[in-house]
Parts: structure tokens; C-alpha cells; sequence
């Protein structure tokens, strides 16, 4: 029997969930997970190592690992393929919220 997965812990939402290019009418877009938008927050924009960023996240490191991994192909399939890039779904439970 597979143990049962961890919720990723995300602080906030992000203000902005749609991004498209400004020189297309393409409808072909990328869905990128909260908690993936939360590793490159964490990660990229803040900082953090991937051992701080997993501890944020409980999760492993190899785990945040793979996440980040998975958003930044995610990301640059979005820039280098002109497609729309959505932030939405994903297995997380905000920060501070009971199980």
C-alpha cells in the first residue's frame, strides 16, 4: 500500500494567475500547480535554499526538488513555445489551515 502523499504547504496565492503573450491570439497554454508557483516563489524570488524552501513547503528536499524541476519546465515551455501560462489546481493546503 503507497503511503499517502503530503499536502504542500503554500503561504498565499498568487495575485495573478493568467499570463499570455502580448503578440498572439494562440489559445495553447500551460497549467502550472500552486505549490509549483510556490517552489519558484520560494526558490527564485525569495531566496531560499531548497532545504529552507522544503522545510516552508513540508516536504523533503528531493521532493521540492522535483516540484521546481517540473515548474521551471513548465515555465519555459510557456516563454519558448508562445503558449499562456495558468496558475491554478495543484495538492496544497494553505499555511495555518488544519489538515
Amino acid at each position: 500500500m503507497p503511503r499517502r502523499r503530503r499536502r504542500r504547504r503554500v503561504r498565499s496565492r498568487p495575485n495573478y494567475t493568467y499570463f499570455r503573450p502580448g503578440d498572439t491570439d494562440s489559445e495553447l497554454e500551460v497549467t502550472l500547480k500552486v505549490e509549483e508557483y510556490e517552489a519558484i516563489r520560494l526558490k527564485d524570488h525569495e531566496g531560499l535554499s531548497q532545504e529552507e524552501a522544503a522545510e516552508e513547503m513540508n516536504v523533503s528536499q528531493p521532493t521540492f526538488s522535483r516540484i521546481l524541476v517540473s515548474a521551471r519546465r513548465k515555465i519555459a515551455e510557456a516563454l519558448t513555445n508562445g503558449k499562456g501560462l495558468r496558475i491554478e489546481g495543484g495538492d496544497y493546503k494553505m499555511a495555518g489551515e488544519n489538515p
